[in-house]
């Protein structure tokens, strides 16, 4: 899939990436992550074996608080440890960056500039980064032609959040490996029914596409997505109108396109930046040089080294 612009985008210049080079600070705040994840449960109290004082007086803790806190942040650390050796044993150079919690207060969402359409202020907003200050991208999955069941297992072990936009037409034939990955925690969102190429279709066309495959998702897999890609990035004012009755809320792009030996950004200064969107597919041998594990890692790769976390689309929305 390309990288495509609706119309010509305003530049934005003197935009530099903050994360420094490979080794550098990128590698300095994952290994500060890491010590700061593992080291939360290791108190002096916990390396003697003893358990820890309590206190007395006004703001006492109450009977079993320092137990619990002490279990979660055991648990924490053997999370963080199991994430460690996943990294290890699926070949990634560094294990991923923990995001920060989800903003309590979401972004407002606008359409990008370059990309409106006639009356967009009351049509579903289409961008491609999310406004954050936060140094986290989000991970987002096309299609759904390749079902590689290592891949569901990477995610898992690994934790690493991803949002996908499913056409029917292409999943129908294993409606079970994307339950799995809902059960994980995925969200499956509308890609179409067909994937077709949005804008020379007619406005009732366009609805039969988005609303039809609306209620196959919830027909299937229990709810109605609220988010809709197009097929190949490609509207207009009728496909997002269509969208909207159909129960469209928001329309998320990318900014850059992950695959096995390379990433495709769509900013002239070809890089990551706080909020981008990444894109890639459900794709396999017969599409790339390269499995989708294999794409994964060369993802996080990328990722990892510019001192980036990848967070969930949804909490963020």
């Amino acid at each position: 899939m390309q990288l495509v612009r609706q119309k010509e985008q305003k530049t934005l210049r003197g935009r530099r990436s903050t994360a420094g080079p490979r080794g550098g600070r990128a590698g300095v705040a994952a290994a500060a992550l890491l010590v700061a994840a593992l080291g939360t449960a290791c108190g002096s109290s916990q390396d003697s074996g003893a358990p820890a004082p309590a206190k007395s007086g006004k703001g006492a803790q109450a009977p079993g608080a320092a137990g619990a806190a002490g279990t979660y942040a055991e648990k924490q650390k053997a999370a963080r440890l199991a994430v460690v050796a996943a990294a290890k044993k699926w070949k990634l150079d560094k294990p991923p960056l923990v995001a920060p919690p989800a903003p309590e207060e979401k972004p407002e969402i606008t359409t990008r500039d370059g990309f409106e359409v006639d009356g967009h202020e009351e049509l579903p907003p289409v961008f491609t980064t999310v406004p954050t200050e936060d140094k986290v991208v989000f991970l987002t999955i096309d299609d759904g032609a390749e079902k590689d069941p290592e891949f569901l297992k990477m995610m898992q072990e690994l934790k690493i959040p991803y949002t996908a936009f499913v056409s029917d037409y292409l999943i129908r034939d294993d409606y079970p490996y994307f339950k799995a990955m809902q059960a994980a925690g995925v969200t499956l969102n509308n890609h179409t029914l067909n994937h077709r190429y949005m804008p020379a279709l007619s406005y009732e066309k366009q609805r039969e596409e988005i609303c039809g495959q609306q209620d196959t998702i919830r027909k299937t897999f229990g709810k109605r997505p609220t988010l809709f890609r197009p097929p190949y990035g490609n509207y207009n004012e009728d496909t997002l109108r269509a969208a909207k009755s159909c129960g469209i809320k928001a329309v998320p792009l990318w900014n850059a396109e992950g695959f096995p030996n390379r990433m495709d950004y769509r900013e002239w200064d070809r890089d990551l930046h706080p909020g981008d969107i990444i894109l890639t597919h459900f794709r396999g041998r017969e599409d790339w040089k390269g499995t989708m594990p294999d794409m994964i890692r060369h993802v996080m790769k990328t990722v990892t080294d510019k001192g980036y976390a990848v967070a969930r689309l949804e909490d963020y929305l």
